[in-house]
């Protein structure tokens, strides 16, 4: 059984019976951020390629794709990835499929008869290997992602404003006019330096967790009283939701 599952935030993975079924298997569900795919990425890339393999194979004929599935899924598996410098059938059995190209009559010199020992000690290095270069590759990635970025952390507490994104909140967007941030609401809790949990009114009805690139720091002037403001909003609310009712 897998230690731990990575899926979005689908009703279908939200549901008690799905929750409660993993639970006792011992699984622990992650669940990535609402409207922020980075969260799982290798599941973005691989589907993404996945993608771009299966329209160049079945050009028009859309309804084969099953067909040429396991051929797509083959041919990726067979291929090195940049990223750990091997292909993942490598990674996990220790050597590459045969594939109509290697049914050729390889040179006395080049044929390999390893025992148990050797192929045990063989395996742990290539995972060793991949490792480092998993790791260096994720130290590039973010040295370049985060060039000229600030890094902007949150604690518990803290008053923020939220940016609302138009695929999560498409009704308050529904017009290009109509504010682009609500707030202040606070920070429940800390997931960690890019996820962070807020105190969020049920009539959002969406995921209370949300990324930092989301979020921006409530600054309270020294005209200004944090107290006026969210009764002024809470007012506001009222309002609206006087105005839903009639």
């Amino acid at each position: 059984m897998p230690r731990s599952i990575v899926s979005d935030r689908d009703t279908r993975f939200l549901s008690y019976f799905w929750k409660t079924l993993w639970c006792k298997l011992g699984t622990k569900l992650l669940f990535s951020t609402t409207c922020h795919p980075q969260t799982d990425g290798q599941t973005e890339v691989v589907n993404r390629n996945l993608g771009t393999l299966l329209r160049a194979i079945i050009s028009m004929n859309l309804k084969s794709w099953e067909e040429c599935l396991p051929f797509v899924e083959f041919a990726y598996n067979r291929s090195v990835h940049s990223t750990t410098g091997f292909s993942p059938f490598e990674i996990v059995y220790g050597f590459n499929p045969l594939t109509p190209m290697d049914l050729l009559s390889l040179p006395m010199s080049e044929r390999l008869n390893l025992d148990g020992k050797k192929k045990a000690e063989y395996v742990r290095t290539l995972h060793e290997k991949v490792r480092a270069n998993i790791e260096k590759k994720i130290q590039q990635y973010t040295r370049q992602d985060n060039k000229g970025k600030k890094k902007v952390t949150f604690e518990p507490g803290d008053w923020v404003w939220l940016h609302l994104r138009k695929e999560r909140f498409p009704e308050k967007r529904c017009s290009k006019l109509l504010p682009r941030g609500d707030g202040p609401f606070q920070v429940l809790e800390r997931i960690n330096d890019n996820a962070y949990k807020l105190d969020l009114p049920g009539e959002y009805n969406v995921s209370a967790t949300f990324n930092v690139s989301d979020l921006s720091l409530f600054y309270v002037g020294h005209d200004q009283d944090l107290g006026q403001i969210l009764l002024k909003r809470g007012r506001m609310m009222q309002s609206h939701l006087y105005d839903g009712i009639h």
